[in-house]
């Protein structure tokens, strides 16, 4: 079977519980549409974890991003060579706005790592997609973290700027695709925020299937199987 859950945002605890609820084994694939990183309490584990399983399949969302951009530059040996130059007035305004995003249990748990462990988290977060493609029986899912800015059907999803996959919400009264099987899969926002009804599922509608149930807020984290339709639910520990 293949599962697709997003925004994880370091619940560790939920994330573990949901591969257990979907009886995850070595012959499933795993989808996760980014946002492993920040605002939870286990952001490195979570990380971790994904790494050494090569059925889980990683696209890197917005807070994974800014996790990477701020500890290469931070990940530098500083020396006499260039202790007067290499930060930046942009690399101290990154750190600032990851800090205010949620950034600062990840920054600590990263710098409590091994240098080599850390380089290898590095590396991880840099091989991520940034969009992806699956199918099954008629029906064809493009997955995406935030959604695909600017979108047109015209224009192949290769010549869109990474940024497109990362920062723009998708618009969810807008059907993307003409055809009725194919369908936009992101997480990014809160499905709270996209249902009439403001609870925190899985959102299904206009060809658009919205995955972040809010897990880290005290919603749930959720997964969906492409070959069954079915959604599997954790609730996220402020609501327990």
């Amino acid at each position: 079977m293949r599962y697709i859950v997003s925004d994880i945002h370091g619940c560790y605890e939920e994330y573990r519980k949901l591969l257990e609820l979907i009886h995850f084994s070595d012959q499933d694939l795993l989808y996760v549409l980014g946002d492993c990183a920040d605002r939870g309490p286990e952001p490195i584990r979570v990380l971790q974890d994904m790494m050494m399983r090569p059925n889980v399949i990683f696209l890197i969302g917005n807070h994974d991003y800014m996790m990477l951009k701020v500890l290469k530059r931070l990940s530098v040996t500083i020396d006499e060579t260039n202790w007067s130059d290499y930060l930046t007035a942009e690399d101290m305004l990154d750190y600032t706005y990851w800090m205010r995003d949620g950034g600062e249990t990840t920054s600590r748990q990263y710098s409590g790592l091994p240098h080599e462990e850390q380089q290898e988290l590095l590396e991880y977060l840099e091989e991520g997609l940034l969009y992806d493609t699956i199918s099954w029986k008629g029906r064809t899912y493009v997955l995406a973290h935030a959604g695909i800015h600017g979108f047109s059907e015209r224009k192949p999803l290769e010549e869109y700027d990474f940024t497109d996959f990362l920062f723009y919400p998708a618009d969810y009264g807008r059907r993307y695709f003409r055809e009725p099987g194919h369908f936009l899969v992101t997480g990014h926002m809160p499905t709270m925020h996209i249902r009439p009804d403001k609870q925190p599922l899985i959102y299904e509608g206009n060809g658009h299937i919205a995955l972040d149930c809010g897990c880290v807020f005290g919603g749930n984290l959720a997964a969906y199987c492409v070959e069954t339709g079915e959604a599997f639910y954790v609730e996220g520990r402020k609501r327990r």
